[in-house]
């Protein structure tokens, strides 16, 4: 196969017409240049120049070589040049998992941030629940995944994966306008014990916390309607068919609802974004302190979200077994 940095080398001596001035253009030793057009003439089985003491002359099949790699060369002076670009993050492909109410609140501003870095950059997304998308990182189907998790459900993210914490919500109790503790300065547990609630599918973790918490206060929540979509949710708290719970960044202020905070409650949602340990390229790692902005500006201008920079402690569901006791 032809050498690439010879035919380059070449042309360039075709076109200054001398050893001495091709290898001063390209930061060659004149003896470097000779060696490489030396090289090429062995690759092809041709004279490609003629030389005597006072100048040299390119032979046919040199000015035919150069005429038909001249594409072939600029598409690798394109390509080395794309590769430096690359490096440093400003072109290539992002592949990106995100659950829907991050890609409405948080992603937008993250996106816009990192193509202002990186004009030449493609994103793609990709939704999913937080398990899906922590495989879809360790196997490298995507690049960066936006995931949550709650502290009183556990959650274990592949060995292969590390997570950045971004935010930490708490977690908001919803009511119907007309309900007897909408006006209430102090709701604690045992002021819901007899409540229906309106919560997400069985087997979702949303669910799972809420069964937590509600067994700490030592009783199961009663639920007959489920959904996850949580406008849905909300129109079904509107029209009494039961309470809510439900993190700050899925909450849309909403006429005939009330939102505030169960007293006593320290269980937050916690948002992070997931990368395997092996890859943290320029792309990457300009993309997540892209992320950690947009982070500072949601937290920053929503009640009940706070930027969150470290690990949150797990909070181990110790009330949610005593209440399985109890019951």
């Amino acid at each position: 196969m032809l050498n690439p940095v010879h035919l380059r080398t070449l042309s360039v001596v075709l076109r200054t017409g001398s050893f001495a001035d091709a290898a001063r253009e390209i930061g060659y030793t004149g003896s470097a240049v000779s060696q490489q057009v030396a090289a090429l003439e062995r690759a092809v089985q041709a004279p490609l120049v003629e030389r005597d003491a006072q100048s040299i002359r390119p032979t046919e099949a040199a000015k035919f070589l150069v005429a038909r790699a001249h594409d072939i060369i600029n598409a690798l002076g394109n390509l080395e040049d794309d590769m430096k670009g690359f490096s440093k993050g400003d072109y290539g492909l992002m592949r990106l998992g995100s659950f829907s109410t991050a890609s409405q609140r948080l992603l937008p501003g993250g996106l816009a941030s990192y193509l202002r870095r990186h004009p030449n950059s493609t994103l793609e997304l990709e939704e999913g629940s937080p398990s899906e998308l922590a495989g879809m990182v360790r196997d490298a189907t995507l690049d960066v995944a936006v995931v949550f998790h709650y502290d009183l459900v556990p959650q274990q993210w592949p060995s292969n994966v590390v997570a950045a914490p971004l935010l930490a919500e708490e977690l908001l109790l919803l009511l119907p306008e007309s309900h007897r503790l909408a006006g209430a300065e102090n709701i604690t547990l045992q002021d819901l014990v007899q409540e229906l609630w309106v919560s997400s599918k069985e087997d979702t973790s949303g669910d799972a916390c809420l069964r937590h918490l509600c067994a700490s206060g030592g009783f199961k929540p009663r639920i007959p309607v489920r959904s996850n979509n949580y406008d849905a949710i909300r129109g079904m708290v509107r029209s009494g068919l039961g309470i809510a719970l439900v993190p700050a960044m899925d909450h849309v202020p909403t006429e005939q609802i009330v939102a505030t905070t169960i007293s006593g409650c320290t269980a937050r949602r916690h948002i992070s974004a997931l990368r395997q340990k092996s890859q943290a390229g320029v792309s990457i790692t300009s993309f997540l302190q892209c992320l950690g902005r947009a982070a500072d500006k949601l937290a920053a201008s929503h009640p009940g979200i706070a930027r969150q920079t470290k690990q949150p402690d797990a909070l181990a569901p110790m009330g949610y077994l005593a209440g399985l006791r109890a019951s």
